[in-house]
């Protein structure tokens, strides 16, 4: 089957909104205005505003002469976009493609989704049923294109479902302003007495090109599906990606298990195809009232193992809220690697410790966030904070060794920190120092072991570092920036020893 595509008219977004936000204004005509030219415009006008022939775009004082009790209220600067974004991402409950149409509307890329529904029809009457439920008064359409869409939903007067291939007959009777074109374009098409798509639509191109430009061509042939139309959804497609609609919604804590259960099955099979592994993944809940629930996961190696992955997010499933209930679970794997054969066998063998160590760290993270878990491996640069770098991968390698002929800390600062210290005399270690306004008095040192600014990198003054102890057992790297001979030089605090 063919591209298909659903176009949202809102009539009344703002204004149907504000009702939601305050219902005893629902049969109260008012309207939202903003300044233009040093007088105020009605930009939105609400249904009982329109009944007594108050539009957009007309002047309040006008209005208010037609209307003495009309409410004006203050037009809020993008929340029509605002709307038509929170609407989109309700909207990839129905399909994973939805895009913003604006000033009014919303563009639903649905090819494949509808049969879930049981057919076109009932999708497109759940949708609009779902709409109105929130209080918005939306029209709606679907058709081949995207243009013969949009068209059908702002100016068709019959049937809102186009079956395929017939978008040639459904633009025949409409106005030309249906293929959204300039107001220019119209302009002279009204001129011309071309009041219907049928009046040009088999003109010869040249002609239609010389006397109105590109782009009433354009719209001709996007509407008609000979010229592709890109939509940009809100929310990029994940190249991994699984949904499970919901005959019922799932409130209980066993049947969203079920659920997860069965999108993992799916996706670790494709997985297993593709010779891959996921490293994040993402289940999502939309539940009937609007809300999305969601829960992510992360792991150290790229995996496929169902029951480890399912273990992973199970530990999370009691922090979601079901409340009236879901109606749609959708599973996304945003980060996925290939896996190596080598590494594929070992999750059926006990000789290898490191898928143990693997699941186990996915575990913890879980629990504590992956973020908490670090590992390090050495980096070929001879200054402190650039000798090691942080890697997730657990099957990543060192390209050096770590270096063994000099102590190092256990732990180093990100960013050494200042200290205070009493130093005899030059080149020598501190008697004492005060870190975080606690006195450590030395009772060890050594050093120092002088260490230089990569000059190919950045510039500089050397460092000498020294290990030292103090009075209580601690163990510290400390280090002076610079020397004695060009002023008074900084002390710093760099590491821990164990």
């Amino acid at each position: 089957m063919g591209k298909r595509f659903v176009a949202l008219w809102f009539r009344h977004l703002t204004t149907d909104w504000m009702i939601r936000r305050r219902p005893e204004l629902s049969d109260r005509p008012f309207v939202f205005a903003s300044p233009e030219r040093g007088r105020m415009v009605v930009s939105a006008a609400n249904i009982a505003a329109e009944a007594k022939g108050i539009m957009a775009k007309m002047v309040v004082a006008d209005c208010r002469a037609i209307l003495p009790s009309l409410e004006v209220l203050d037009e809020i600067p993008g929340q029509a976009t605002k709307l038509l974004r929170a609407i989109a991402e309700w909207c990839i409950r129905f399909t994973p493609v939805a895009a913003v149409d604006e000033p009014d509307g919303i563009m639903l890329d649905v090819s494949g989704c509808p049969h879930l529904w049981g057919g076109e029809r009932p999708y497109l009457i759940d949708l609009l049923q779902k709409l109105r439920g929130f209080g918005y008064d939306v029209r709606a359409a679907i058709a081949d294109t995207a243009g013969a869409a949009w068209a059908v939903c702002h100016f068709g007067k019959v049937k809102p479902i186009i079956e395929p291939c017939c978008q040639l007959e459904a633009l025949l009777p409409l106005p030309p302003a249906s293929l959204r074109l300039e107001v220019e374009t119209l302009q002279k098409l009204e001129k011309l007495g071309l009041h219907q798509v049928s009046s040009f639509i088999n003109m010869p191109r040249r002609a239609l090109r010389r006397r109105f430009g590109d782009t009433l061509l354009l719209r001709l042939d996007q509407a008609l599906g000979q010229e592709p139309e890109i939509i940009h959804p809100i929310q990029p497609i994940e190249p991994y990606h699984e949904r499970l609609p919901c005959m019922e919604p799932i409130r209980t804590g066993t049947g969203i298990e079920i659920a997860l259960q069965q999108l993992l099955e799916t996706m670790c099979q494709r997985l297993v195809d593709e010779g891959k592994g996921l490293r994040k993944s993402i289940f999502k809940g939309f539940r009937i009232d609007g809300n999305i629930q969601q829960i992510v996961i992360g792991t150290v190696r790229p995996s496929r193992n169902v029951a480890h992955l399912f273990k992973l997010f199970e530990n999370k499933i009691p922090g979601i809220t079901p409340a009236l209930g879901f109606e749609l679970f959708i599973l996304e794997a945003p980060v996925v690697e290939d896996i190596a054969i080598a590494q594929e066998t070992l999750w059926h063998t006990s000789e290898h410790d490191d898928v143990a160590i693997s699941e186990l760290l996915d575990r913890i993270g879980g629990k504590v966030g992956m973020h908490t878990i670090h590992r390090y491996l050495p980096d070929e640069h001879y200054w402190p904070e650039r000798s090691y770098k942080v890697t997730t991968a657990l099957q990543e390698k060192p390209a050096t060794d770590w270096r063994t002929d000099l102590p190092r800390p256990l732990y180093i600062l990100p960013q050494p920190e200042i200290i205070e210290v009493t130093v005899p005399i030059p080149d020598y270690p501190p008697m004492l120092f005060i870190y975080k306004g606690a006195l450590h008095t030395i009772i060890k040192a050594d050093g120092p072991e002088r260490i230089e600014q990569e000059w190919w990198i950045t510039g500089g003054l050397q460092r000498d570092y020294y290990c030292v102890e103090d009075e209580k057992g601690g163990r510290y790297w400390l280090f002076r920036s610079g020397h004695y001979s060009s002023g008074e030089p900084e002390w710093y605090i760099h590491g821990f020893f164990a």
